[in-house]
């Protein structure tokens, strides 16, 4: 039997003033356990003067993760959080029932002309916990799990891997992995969750007998034992963990119910969520409320 289930090749989407990679949702896979979404950005370098403005905007039943690869971004939230992320750090951002937050280059890297490179996830909620009130943390990349073994350097950015969990504040069984690899290197996917994918930021990879090229996610079947190998130098984020059930996803906002985002919609639609201070004049404007009725993902 073939290892991997479906590959999800990249697809190019506008943000703002740039392009990024979308690899989930995708028509053929919506999630990989709690993972909702998936963007790789980057590698790009602006013009001096310039940078990343992502103005306020709102989530909720999910959890943001940035994760950094090169650069720095400023990361403002409603809660009144200000943290620079860079290289290597988790910022893990917990929406709840609700939290508006911005991302921008900081005025050093915008002196300079911004270099970034990196994906920005979601990670749904568990139900129990799409109402909570939202939570941020940081995690500075040498507070995370580490090692180096035959070839493969390997981190945990959030979860259980291998042996080693992060600090990262997960609200389900999942893990999520940075790795590199020499060429002739393998990695094994961890083999506690039925759902379980590796993406390939760079270079090309073997998972049974399928060619992973950069920029394509495999996805692998469940309870089946799967080795990344690397036909070149390799860079690959593995991911997954414990399926969540169905979820509605629209906008900016993921959720169990369809109630929960057509009242979010609303809600931001009146300018009813908080600001974010120090970022309190610039917003992305909604003019829809959905009517999610069909299946969900």
């Amino acid at each position: 039997m073939d290892v991997v289930d479906v590959t999800i090749r990249a697809r190019p989407r506008p943000i703002g003033d740039f392009m990024v990679d979308r690899v989930l949702p995708s028509a053929v896979r919506r999630m990989v356990g709690p993972f909702a979404f998936l963007d790789h950005f980057g590698p790009l370098t602006l013009p001096s003067g310039a940078g990343m403005d992502v103005r306020p905007h709102p989530h909720i039943g999910l959890a943001t993760v940035t994760v950094l690869f090169s650069g720095e971004i400023l990361h403002r939230d409603s809660l009144g959080s200000r943290q620079v992320i860079r290289e290597g750090a988790v910022n893990w951002m917990s929406a709840g029932r609700g939290i508006v937050h911005s991302e921008r280059s900081t005025e050093g890297a915008r002196a300079a002309g911004p270099h970034m490179h990196g994906l920005q996830i979601w990670v749904a909620l568990p139900d129990a916990q799409e109402d909570d009130a939202p939570s941020f943390s940081h995690h500075a990349a040498e507070s995370l799990p580490a090692f180096d073994d035959g070839g493969v350097r390997t981190k945990v950015l959030a979860g259980s891997a291998y042996g080693v969990t992060a600090s990262v504040p997960v609200a389900s069984p999942q893990f999520l992995v940075d790795v590199h690899l020499e060429p002739g290197a393998a990695v094994p996917l961890p083999s506690d969750h039925d759902e379980r994918a590796v993406y390939v930021v760079d270079g090309a990879v073997r998972c049974g007998g399928a060619a992973i090229e950069a920029r394509t996610m495999a996805v692998v079947r469940p309870r089946v034992d799967a080795f990344v190998e690397a036909e070149e130098p390799a860079h690959v984020v593995l991911l997954g963990g414990a399926s969540l059930g169905p979820r509605y996803v629209w906008w900016n906002f993921v959720s169990s119910t369809p109630d929960r985002i057509e009242e979010a919609a609303r809600a931001w639609k009146e300018r009813r969520f908080p600001v974010v201070p120090g970022d309190e004049i610039e917003f992305v404007p909604l003019n829809d409320v959905p009517r999610l009725r069909p299946s969900a993902a």
